[in-house]
């Protein structure tokens, strides 16, 4: 028997079989026939039918989704397993999971956040400053928010002034700021 790779990986190398995403979520039923509401976080919300099959957090079960319409809020749709309104209750809440090799290639200079997250950061002088947790909007552009090595947090804003390198390849951001 020829031993597995994966056997002689340290756990943190380990790649899991498909990176999920979390593209949406079940707010609700609609109608007596099964239909449910869902909120999209795509960019363009009709865009998460493109993605299918969904799965749920755990990746175990596959949900695949018909749209029917769009309200002001949310997209109505049916989903393969769901015969009946209380079926369709019984999704409030589901996160909607997409297989990030799903995706479309990102246009230059755009990228996923969930390719951002877990990059190492480094400052232009090469020295290593923590790694990213996480990408916010207030509304007035995006935020790295950035881990220190020493557990404190630090919020740059990404833009090309202050993000002027982004390499996925390297797993690596460079950025150009200066704490006050």
């Amino acid at each position: 028997m020829t031993p597995q790779l994966d056997n002689y990986l340290h756990p943190e190398e380990k790649k899991p079989a498909r990176q999920l995403v979390c593209v949406g979520k079940c707010t609700g039923a609609f109608g007596v026939h099964g239909q449910v509401r869902i909120k999209s976080y795509c960019s363009n919300p009709r865009d998460i039918a493109n993605y299918q099959p969904l799965y749920d957090q755990l990746g175990q079960r596959q949900y695949e989704i018909q749209l029917v319409r769009t309200s002001a809020a949310n997209l109505l749709a049916t989903i393969n397993c769901v015969q009946s309104r209380k079926e369709a209750e019984n999704l409030k809440g589901l996160q909607l999971f997409a297989d990030r090799n799903s995706f479309p290639p990102a246009e230059a200079d755009d990228f996923y956040q969930t390719d951002l997250i877990g990059l190492r950061i480094f400052d232009v002088h090469n020295q290593p400053i923590g790694t990213v947790r996480a990408i916010l909007n207030h509304g007035a552009g995006d935020l790295l928010e950035i881990i220190k090595q020493k557990g404190e947090t630090l919020y740059v804003p990404f833009t090309k002034l202050a993000v002027p390198v982004v390499d996925l390849v390297a797993g690596r951001i460079i950025i150009d700021w200066r704490e006050t």
